[in-house]
């Protein structure tokens, strides 16, 4: 089985990134792991350009761990 890499953030870092474009019409979309460690996909950080936000293309990897699916149907 392969490993998926993300680049982890802080609780900073991540609230410097939400609502901000990484390239044109593309947007920074941090989400929680299973460990409840903030990431984004190491996409975002190759394909930054925005020279605010450079600094992503140099956060730590870490193997993504991704939270169960909520069950489908939603259960009342």
């Amino acid at each position: 089985m392969s490993t998926t890499l993300v680049g982890l953030l802080t609780i900073e870092q991540k609230d410097s990134l939400v609502g901000q474009l990484y390239e044109e019409d593309s947007f920074f979309n941090p989400l929680q792991d299973l460990s409840e460690n903030w990431i984004i996909l190491v996409e975002e950080m190759k394909f930054c350009v925005n020279p605010e936000f450079m600094w992503v293309k140099d956060l730590p990897l870490i193997d993504y761990k991704p939270k169960p699916s909520p069950p489908f149907p939603p259960v009342d």
